[in-house]
């Protein structure tokens, strides 16, 4: 377990903090907001100290020398790289920097070996990032890459049509050419790690693991290859619409991007010659229908309000758009989505915190953890751990069905050397494999905690 310290408590602080709390790990909290360090110290089992995380003097006091990591996440990049110098000075061991200013990211990247930062995060660029990528395979909701992109695990929909809807796992097993495992299914609330006798219904999310170079033929062989997207509409241009619409202009897409504040569009405008920049109210269905939302592949909701999102999502589904991809950051909203037809979101907060928690993950590797890799699905309820197995245990080179694996856990993948391998009953683990595992426990850090 590590000594970690977490400077500045916004949304994506408060985040990690949640997400570490029960690990075990010793954490120290800094904020200048008083208020919100008692009200933490008092939720979670950490120290805090009040004050300015730059200050050397309040790093002393928390006693960051020891740390072996400084999460700095505060509203400013200049500070936030600052604290990262200074806590290099004292001795810690290593950082992570929050760094959102377009201007700066590509210089601090450049950088960051030099300033002693072992990882940038921005918010903004992940989730246009994990958008872009969801717009570029159109049949996937999300898709996730272990063992240095050779697996893939990614969420789709049985849509009507689908080939999956009414087999059993077992069904699927002896039917399907392409190897792929069905390793947790979302049904409605329900989340379900399920058994070979599990029937899949229209409506279900679905996770799967598969060898990255045979996905698209399991996507062709099941019904879910869809026709690729070239129109997309965006609302909002701050800055997850810009990085968005950006990278989409660099390929053979036409965008569409609405901003309803006169400077920010222009400025846009010119910022984005390849895209069209509409200064208008995205958010009003008269100014939607005038901008040719009925024409759209897919139509992304960015607004900095989460229920404006929501409404003119569900507006696109009405106008029978293909993909729609909302952006929501309140926690409280998730247990509508579905029901309201919202089946693809983002939630920055919750990409740079699973990013940060996989990094977390990685670098216990060295300090007792054997997780390489770590992605949180379905609202943080499953976890997917990419292990290392580096030590000799008894329950290698036997069978999997010979194995007492425990409840809501599966062995989705195994790795050996330059082989992927989709398992069976028959399937080992040997010494020197990375095993994928899907779970609805939580804090497992070794291979051990997956057998009974």
């Amino acid at each position: 377990m590590m000594n970690i310290v977490i400077i500045g408590l916004g949304t994506i602080g408060r985040t990690i903090l949640k997400s570490l709390s029960g690990e075990g790990h010793t954490i120290t909290i800094i904020d200048e907001d008083k208020a919100k360090i008692e009200k933490l110290i008092e939720k979670y089992d950490v120290y805090g100290v009040v004050g300015n995380g730059a200050c050397l003097e309040i790093q002393r006091e928390a006693k960051m020398e020891d740390a072996d990591l400084a999460i700095v996440l505060t509203n400013s990049d200049e500070l936030n790289v600052f604290a990262c110098l200074v806590a290099k000075r004292i001795g810690v061991k290593n950082t992570i920097a929050r760094v959102r200013n377009p201007d700066y990211r590509k210089q601090i990247i450049e950088m960051k070996d030099d300033l002693g930062i072992a990882m940038i995060v921005n918010p903004e660029q992940e989730t246009a990032s994990e958008i872009f990528h969801i717009i570029n395979l159109p049949s996937v909701n999300q898709i996730e890459h272990f063992a240095k992109g050779r697996v893939s695990l990614v969420e789709v929909i049985a849509e009507k049509g689908c080939a999956l809807i009414g087999e059993t796992l077992i069904s699927l097993g002896k039917k399907l050419d392409t190897k792929v495992l069905i390793c947790a299914v979302q049904r409605g609330d329900e989340v379900i790690i399920p058994t070979g006798n599990f029937r899949i219904q229209e409506g279900d999310k679905i996770h799967f693991t598969a060898d990255a170079r045979s996905l698209g033929d399991f996507l062709s062989e099941v019904n879910l290859i869809k026709s690729p997207f070239k129109n997309i509409m965006i609302v909002g241009g701050g800055r997850i619409g810009y990085y968005l619409a950006d990278a989409l202009s660099k390929k053979k897409y036409k965008i569409k991007l609405l901003e309803d504040r006169l400077s920010v569009a222009e400025e846009l405008a010119e910022l984005l010659p390849k895209v069209t920049v509409v200064h208008g109210n995205g958010t009003r269905h008269d100014v939607l229908i005038e901008e040719g939302i009925e024409a759209m592949d897919a139509f992304v909701a960015l607004t900095d309000i989460d229920e404006e999102n929501m409404i003119v999502s569900m507006f696109a589904n009405k106008k029978n758009v293909k993909k729609t991809i909302t952006q929501i950051k309140s926690d409280d909203l998730y247990g509508m989505l579905d029901e309201l037809g919202i089946n693809n979101n983002v939630s920055p907060k919750h990409i740079v915190a699973g990013r940060i928690i996989s990094y977390i993950r990685a670098l216990a590797n060295s300090v007792g953890s054997n997780v390489l890799t770590m992605y949180q699905l379905v609202n943080n309820q499953v976890e997917a751990l990419e292990f290392s197995a580096k030590k000799q245990e008894k329950f290698y080179n036997k069978p999997l069905r010979e194995l007492n694996v425990k409840k809501d856990c599966l062995i989705a993948c195994i790795i050996r050397q330059n082989e992927v391998i989709i398992p069976d009953g028959n399937s080992e683990i040997r010494l020197g494999d990375n095993v994928v595992v899907v779970t609805t426990h939580k804090n497992f850090d070794d291979l051990n905690d997956v057998i009974e």
